[in-house]
């Protein structure tokens, strides 16, 4: 990763790639941290055991990037309460999701996830009041239209506890989503991953008391695999955030639905439905605009905001 002292020296456009190159590294080691935890349920590690192994190797990744940055002090907080409802939506969203991996196919399971931003939008108009234009609801139209094409309620071949899972893991991230955002007015956002890793260890450690199981080396190889991938994403996510603007990083995301057909057809012999292939892009072009919408009104606002004086 590039140093936080040279970060100035580079040009806006060599910011941006970098910036957009950092964020499909995260993708490719996030896809492939959820495929190990999809492997590492054929070996009886439990879902459970997997988050708490994700958010353990996550506290040093967290403190090397606090080392290198030397912001220390950023970790003070006065909004205790808000960081511990952003702890426990966090945990049940990882845990939803996790468990979604292993009861669909990882395309299917992607896919689904990919309707975070459209429930992030509605939460976003439900909750926060935030206005929302006939643009993003249309958007938001179209991208439930994909989920219903690749879900196929009533009549498709996916499962309906995976679907329930992946459906329900969607909303709870939309839900860390909007209290990122509401903590997001005063906190850094090295203080709140930072502080949703250390106190989610408390309730999860607790758990694995009593669920911890010892395994053999090549299972303890894959449960060290997932915490060593979900840090790696988790910095390059980071990172890449600080190197170019949401509306530029956000679209690469969506190559996780290749990362998981990939990573599927390798370690499980998966080949996605053709219903995922046609609402996939309804989903994936459904975010975008909800995505690009967003970060073009808040540049519209910024030029017309009259200058701190």
């Amino acid at each position: 990763m590039t140093a936080p002292s040279s970060l100035t020296d580079q040009q806006p456009e060599q910011r941006a790639i970098a910036g957009a190159a950092l964020r499909l590294v995260s993708m490719a080691a996030i896809s492939a941290m959820l495929a190990l935890v999809k492997l590492a349920q054929t070996r009886g590690v439990s879902i459970f055991e997997s988050v708490f192994y994700r958010q353990l190797f996550a506290v040093p990744a967290i403190l090397l990037m606090l080392a290198r940055s030397g912001r220390w002090s950023s970790l003070r907080t006065h909004r205790p309460l808000g960081h511990g409802v952003r702890m426990l939506l966090g945990i049940a969203a990882m845990s939803l999701n996790f468990w979604t991996m292993t009861l669909l196919p990882l395309a299917e399971a992607t896919t689904i996830f990919f309707a975070v931003p459209i429930l992030t939008t509605v939460l976003a108009a439900l909750v926060l009041k935030e206005p929302t234009g006939r643009h993003r609801w249309s958007a938001v139209v179209v991208g439930f239209i994909g989920v219903l094409i690749v879900v196929q309620p009533g009549g498709g071949a996916l499962p309906a506890l995976g679907v329930a899972a992946g459906v329900f893991g969607a909303l709870m991230t939309a839900a860390v989503t909007i209290q990122i955002r509401q903590l997001g007015r005063t906190e850094p956002t090295l203080t709140i991953v930072f502080w949703f890793s250390l106190t989610s260890l408390l309730p999860l450690g607790i758990a694995m008391l009593f669920i911890g199981t010892v395994h053999d080396p090549l299972t303890w190889a894959i449960i060290a695999g997932i915490g060593l991938l979900g840090a790696i994403g988790q910095l390059c996510l980071t990172g890449a955030l600080r190197m170019a603007p949401v509306a530029i990083v956000l679209p690469m995301d969506y190559t996780g639905l290749i990362w998981s057909a990939l990573y599927g057809y390798w370690l499980f012999a998966e080949i996605p439905a053709t219903a995922t292939w046609f609402g996939a892009p309804l989903i994936i072009a459904s975010g975008i605009y909800i995505v690009w919408r967003e970060h073009r009104l808040a540049r519209r606002a910024a030029a017309i905001r009259p200058p701190v004086r």
